[in-house]
Formats: structure tokens, sequence, C-alpha cells
């Protein structure tokens, strides 16, 4: 039987890109997002086996429900992407952000994946115990923004670095079932979330030079990452971190 994976929030952009690279890895993927037309993006996916999953991964409820359609479906499970997250509605100060905000934010950047995480790692213990699957991988898509101060939305920047020591926790605590954890840091990758700051980015990488690689990034640089770790060229590697960023963490003088 095909692996199976399964990426949040991947409907479109970089979720997109990851779920279009494992279908073309020959993988079994699982789509969560809240979108509507879920199947039909599904369907747009490259063999079959695929699967959407309408669902909020900030509602307990609805985690409850992609694992229970995992476990159905497939009856197995072999990586997971965390990928969902959301911007600030309101780009606001520091000074004025609000506590709307920042929970909505801390729900679904943040609160969302470490408890799909949870309970998604049960399933996979339990599969590697019973010998129907080796070596099953979480990848955490986090930001740049983990460690990069953005007075502007500082609600985000707290939720992505949250996801980096949840990637320290689950990797530190899955080891010894043989299940590796990584994170993905982007950068300035051009998505619907980037889409409204495109002059402010387009300044800072082709006039500013913030980038030593003077490009945008795409949703598939992200997604060649993950490939790159799914087909088992880090197995000796687990809380890794993985830049996809241009060059952005150099941090030159």
């Amino acid at each position: 039987m095909k692996s199976v994976g399964c990426v949040t929030g991947a409907a479109s952009g970089i979720g997109l890109a990851i779920a279009k690279s494992l279908a073309g890895a020959g993988y079994s993927v699982v789509i969560v997002d809240i979108r509507e037309d879920g199947q039909q993006i599904v369907d747009g996916l490259q063999g079959e086996g695929h699967l959407y999953v309408k669902a909020d991964i900030s509602s307990a409820s609805d985690r409850a429900g992609i694992l229970d359609a995992i476990r159905e479906t497939y009856g197995r499970f072999d990586l997971l992407v965390n990928n969902a997250g959301v911007a600030p509605g309101e780009r606001k100060d520091v000074l004025e952000a609000t506590e709307e905000s920042y929970d909505r934010l801390m729900a679904i950047n943040l609160k969302g994946p470490f408890f799909l995480t949870q309970i998604l790692a049960r399933y996979m213990i339990e599969l590697v115990q019973q010998g129907r699957v080796e070596r099953p991988k979480i990848i955490n898509i986090s930001s740049i923004s983990a460690y990069t101060s953005s007075t502007s939305r500082g609600e985000y920047c707290i939720s992505k670095a949250g996801v980096s020591m949840m990637t320290k926790l689950f990797a530190d605590r899955l080891a010894e079932y043989g299940i590796n954890v990584y994170e993905i840091r982007p950068g300035i990758i051009r998505t619907p979330m980037t889409e409204p700051v495109a002059a402010k980015y387009d300044k800072l990488i082709l006039e500013e030079g913030i980038l030593p690689i003077k490009r945008w990034g795409d949703p598939e640089d992200v997604a060649a990452a993950v490939k790159a770790i799914v087909t088992g060229g880090f197995e000796y590697s687990t809380g890794q971190v993985f830049d996809v960023d241009g060059g952005f963490h150099l941090r030159r003088l």
C-alpha cells in the first residue's frame, strides 16, 4: 500500500505545492483545509487514492475527525506536514495588537498543530509498534518570523517561535519510536498571504538586497525541501531546521 501523508492548509500556496509534490512521489495525500471546493483540488492531484478532509485545525472535534478519516480510509499513516497558518487580519503595532487577533493566530498557528501532532503521533506510535509502518515523519512549516522581529505582526512571530519549540519537543519525545520531526523555515515566499505586501518585499529583495539569492521564493522551493526529507535523505537527523529563505538567515553586515 502507498505511503499516506497529511498536509494541512493544502488548498493553496505552500500547502498545495507540497501536496502536489507528495502525490508525484507516490503518496496518497490527505488534504486538510477549510475550503468547500476541496474535492476539486484532490481531483487535480497526480495519481489516485487522495482524500479531502474539510476541517478547522483549531477545533478539537475537527482534529479528531482528521484522525478518524485517516484511520478509516487507509489504516496507515506515514507523514504529517503541519502547514496551515494565518496572518493577522490587520497588521498592528505590538502596542496596539488585540487579544482577538492574538487568540485567533495562536489557535490556528500553534494550538492546532500542537494538538493535531499529539493525536496523530499517538496513531503513528501504534502503527510502528504493530509493525505496519516504518519511520514515519512529522514536518512543521514555520517561518523566518520564528526568530525575526516584525513589530507590526507580533502575534504571528510569537506563534511561529512556538512552532519551533514544538518541533524540538516532539523530536525529543518521539525519537524512541523512530519518528523523526523536522522544521522548515520558509522566507519570503510568493503566496496569497504575502500578496498584500508584495510591493514592500519587491523593494527589499530587488532594490535593498535583503537576500543573498535575489528573488522571491516559490511554494515549490518549500515543497522540494519536504520531498528531500520524505525520500530518506535525513534519517539520522531529528529536530533539524531547514532554512528555505534565499539566505536570509545569514544576517549579513
